[in-house]
């Protein structure tokens, strides 16, 4: 298959995570499925189609862009524990400015949680999983896969901050005022936080596991 199997999957990937989104598309899916159906399928899905991506640019005929070393291993390594933390503490967690949040009528600006650190913490996740992986994966394949993954997720959110402030008024920069106030770092909510901060180590050494199985690469050097 080559190179055809890798566009092939790159343009199902991004089809498929834009147009389930978009109306009159989305309301007629969540009005079949409900929403709880309509993230689960969504989320299942995206799952599916990334792994047969990543795993289509392992099968891409190989073009080097720059030699690896066994130093590169340990920056996903790395990187991976913060991600994991910063998914953990925000995935299900009220978020107004982001995709991703749950109950957000409950969100509290001066306890804002992962948000005071960045509106947008699932695409922070994103940006620096595809940056931490283009390093040991120097060949074209690669670079494009995690490289084009990086770039969406820092555009999304400038995407995202614009698409809220017209959706929300005047109260999207309420919010966001509020939260800049709000301390960096707080005791309020600390035993929902150690569970989801404990939560972040398991997946981070779930993942270790997994990455052999999934990918067929081992992670470790």
């Amino acid at each position: 298959m080559g190179w055809l199997e890798f566009v092939v999957a790159y343009v199902v990937f991004f089809l498929s995570h834009s147009l389930p989104v978009r109306p009159p598309l989305r309301p007629w899916l969540q009005a079949r499925l409900g929403p709880f159906g309509f993230t689960l399928a969504y989320s299942t899905m995206s799952v599916g189609v990334l792994a047969w991506l990543i795993l289509a640019a392992g099968r891409a005929p190989y073009v080097a862009l720059w030699d690896w070393a066994p130093w590169q291993v340990h920056v996903p390594l790395i990187v991976m524990g913060p991600v994991c933390l910063i998914l953990a503490l925000s995935i299900g967690r009220p978020n107004p400015f982001s995709f991703g949040g749950a109950r957000n009528d409950l969100f509290d600006p001066a306890r804002p949680g992962i948000v005071r650190w960045s509106r947008h913490p699932l695409l922070l996740a994103l940006a620096l999983w595809a940056a931490a992986h283009v390093v040991p994966n120097g060949d074209l394949a690669h670079v494009i896969l995690f490289g084009t993954f990086a770039a969406f997720a820092v555009l999304g959110g400038r995407l995202i901050d614009r698409r809220k402030r017209r959706e929300m008024g005047a109260e999207w920069q309420r919010l966001r005022v509020a939260v800049e106030d709000a301390p960096l770092l707080s005791s309020r909510g600390s035993k929902g936080t150690l569970a989801r901060l404990v939560a972040g180590i398991v997946l981070y050494a779930t993942l270790l596991w997994l990455h052999p199985v999934l990918i067929g690469v081992s992670p470790l050097p």
